[in-house]
């Protein structure tokens, strides 16, 4: 099994490419959904990335419901400023499903809806609207990380 990111129409190329080190870097599978707002080509995705690129597991959907169907039995945590709960204040296992929003917008309304009981936040000052898209999934891929303790990692 595997720790999941999943991106939900991520806009920014090096987002993307640090969220892949990110993934390569803890074994963790790569999901983007379109429409994306780069070409996967894009030399700033590649080079974000660095030479990681083949040591990703990555998949491309092309709805968020492609996901869903795809991992029924997947435990999904949805990423918004707009949640009660801290990303802290859950127990996470192996196999879990991490979903992020855009950049600009975060997750779609409908999206969140759905998966309120598992929505999370990371806290902090009320003069930062949010953190950095690649900042937060590290952090939450990482705590998952430490709960399991850092398995199959040196």
């Amino acid at each position: 099994m595997a720790l999941h990111i999943v991106l939900v129409e991520p806009e920014i190329p090096a987002n993307t490419g640090n969220i892949s080190r990110t993934c390569a870097a803890t074994g963790a599978h790569l999901h983007l959904v379109r429409p994306l707002g780069f070409r996967t080509d894009d030399a700033t995705l590649k080079r974000a990335g660095l030479d990681y690129w083949h040591a990703v597991h990555i998949e491309y959907h092309d709805s968020f419901g492609e996901v869903l169907e795809k991992y029924p039995e997947g435990r999904f945590f949805y990423a918004t400023t707009k949640a009660d709960k801290r990303y802290s204040d859950y127990t996470f296992q192996d196999g879990d499903f991490f979903v992020f929003g855009k950049e600009t917008k975060g997750l779609p309304e409908d999206i969140l809806e759905a998966g309120w009981e598992t929505t999370m936040r990371m806290p902090m000052t009320g003069d930062v609207r949010s953190l950095n898209l690649s900042n937060s999934a590290a952090i939450i891929v990482y705590e998952a990380l430490r709960q399991l303790n850092f398995p199959g990692l040196t």
